[in-house]
């Protein structure tokens, strides 16, 4: 795979995360947003808060500084003080902002380039699949809880139970994508 593929394929993945969170968190209260099953359980808003508080340490001077940054307070990231859902999403969106600034500023050429997360050197493309990893298992468990709190109200997110040769026999008479998420995120 070429350096510029990869970096189109990567930003794409980081997109179709973004719009999996948005869409999940927008199917909730705010209720069941701050609703922790008990204390070694995160909320939805203490996984909101630590994916940005992720985002915003690696990806601030994502070239030029430790990714693990000294601003940053991990361990506070799991501890839920009262803040308006609102500002939290503010927050959300700075967050994803600033990585897909990043993102849209690296080269091929810089995939081989060497950054530090916590001391550790890494290059940058693999600093990305990290981070990829890391936020889609975050997204996932937002998924997964929103989905439980929805149940039956549940409007799915890609393709829905049931239906899934309809979507591939629209899918296949459709133009092909570019990406495979081009098609799950295609508005009807």
């Amino acid at each position: 795979m070429n350096g510029e593929r990869f970096l189109t394929d990567i930003i794409k993945q980081f997109r179709y995360y973004k719009i999996l969170g948005d869409k999940a968190l927008a199917q909730v209260t705010d209720e069941e947003f701050y609703f922790r099953e008990h204390d070694d359980l995160n909320s939805l808003a203490i996984i909101v808060k630590h994916i940005c508080g992720n985002l915003l340490s690696r990806f601030t001077q994502f070239k030029t500084t430790d990714g693990e940054k000294a601003w940053r307070r991990r361990e506070e990231e799991f501890t839920l003080h009262p803040t308006v859902r609102s500002d939290m999403m503010e927050i959300w969106d700075k967050a994803w902002t600033v990585l897909f600034n990043e993102l849209d500023d690296l080269r091929a050429d810089d995939l081989d380039e060497t950054i530090i997360i916590r001391t550790q050197p890494h290059n940058i493309s693999t600093a990305l699949i990290r981070a990829l990893a890391h936020i889609s298992n975050h997204i996932g468990q937002i998924v997964l809880l929103a989905k439980t709190f929805r149940k039956d109200e549940w409007e799915s997110l890609s393709i829905p139970k049931g239906q899934s040769d309809s979507f591939n026999k629209k899918a296949t008479a459709s133009t092909k994508p570019d990406h495979y998420t081009d098609v799950l995120l295609k508005e009807d």
